[in-house]
């Protein structure tokens, strides 16, 4: 017997061939413009119909998402329908290459895998509480902050040995990204960068303060003072466009009365950027924290370059509405404590 998501009713689609285009559901030019409610709609959804939505989204194919579920593509089709009469949209649309998500089911297919992440939260958490580990917990970072993320984590394996924790270093942009998905638990950069910053709860840490740097052979790495002009002739290492430290760079140059360097390596990788500075003559910007430590080591060298502004804050970013884990709000406390 397949495993469906519900047995009742599916005997007359067991009877249909799978190779069958499945007709999915198309919202009515008079739908009505208010959802069913809340109640309505958790007492006809089911854990496993999320499952399908994620799969469907992932394959792009009923048939193959149903065969990744262990269903027959008719109970597949039939719990298509169930969701979107549920929820009273179209949720995706035939297309020559498949089924393709329509912009409602899109936003659908956005909270089935909170929901998704959130469960798997809840069973690891439990897990940790009953076997003594500590439960589990997943930090986004952007790289300016490494350091004092870094730091408060190590508080935290102080206090709490057992908590399993996951770090993702990497923009704003794609930390927010994560963070929607339910695959962390909370991050530190910018919430400013989202075009829906209100989706999120906010609180500021401390400023970002940047530098350029260099690699230890470049002919200006032992003077004493270095105007941004003088670089100009060098390459340079920039993170990519409309990104906060590219901005921030772009208004230096525009300050100085310099237009912005031609032919840059784009690139948010602090170890691509300090390789590219061995290797070269090349500069780039980087945060002041993160020069600091490389430069200890020896691997770059911090240029005396004076900067006229500083970037924006950044701070602590949680989803709204989402309840941390007691670990989660442990380590919260630390960052504050350090800041």
């Amino acid at each position: 017997m397949s495993n469906d998501l519900n047995s009742s009713g599916d005997n007359q689609l067991l009877g249909q061939d799978d190779a069958d285009e499945p007709q999915l559901a198309q919202t009515p030019q008079d739908a009505p413009s208010v959802l069913p409610s809340v109640s309505a709609i958790v007492s006809r959804l089911r854990f496993k119909q999320v499952a399908l939505l994620t799969a469907l989204d992932e394959q792009g194919s009923l048939h193959k998402a149903a065969e990744v579920m262990h269903m027959t593509q008719p109970a597949a089709t039939k719990a298509l329908h169930e969701m979107e009469s549920a929820l009273g949209v179209t949720l995706f649309d035939r297309s020559p290459r498949g089924i393709e998500a329509t912009e409602l089911g899109r936003c659908v297919i956005r909270y089935a895998r909170l929901i998704q992440s959130d469960i798997s939260n809840l069973r690891d958490e439990l897990q940790g509480m009953l076997t003594g580990q500590g439960g589990r917990l997943s930090i986004g970072t952007i790289m300016g902050a490494a350091p004092m993320v870094t730091r408060a984590l190590t508080r935290l394996r102080e206090v709490q040995p057992e908590v399993s924790i996951e770090i993702t270093e990497d923009t704003s942009a794609r930390q927010l990204l994560l963070l929607d998905q339910g695959r962390i638990d909370l991050m530190v950069g910018r919430s400013s960068v989202s075009s829906q910053p209100q989706l999120y709860n906010y609180e500021m840490l401390r400023g970002e303060p940047m530098c350029i740097v260099t690699g230890l052979d470049h002919p200006l790495a032992t003077a004493q003072k270095v105007r941004l002009q003088e670089l100009m002739s060098s390459s340079w290492i920039l993170y990519s466009s409309n990104m906060p430290m590219r901005i921030w760079i772009e208004h230096e140059f525009k300050l100085e009365g310099l237009k912005v360097p031609g032919n840059v390596i784009e690139t948010a990788s602090p170890f691509v950027t300090v390789t590219l500075l061995a290797q070269s003559n090349m500069v780039a910007v980087m945060p002041l924290d993160i020069a600091h430590f490389f430069a200890a080591k020896q691997m770059l060298c911090i240029l005396p370059v004076h900067l006229k502004t500083r970037i924006e804050h950044y701070g602590i970013v949680t989803r709204k509405n989402a309840t941390l884990s007691s670990i989660g709000k442990m380590f919260i406390n630390i960052l504050r404590q350090q800041n």
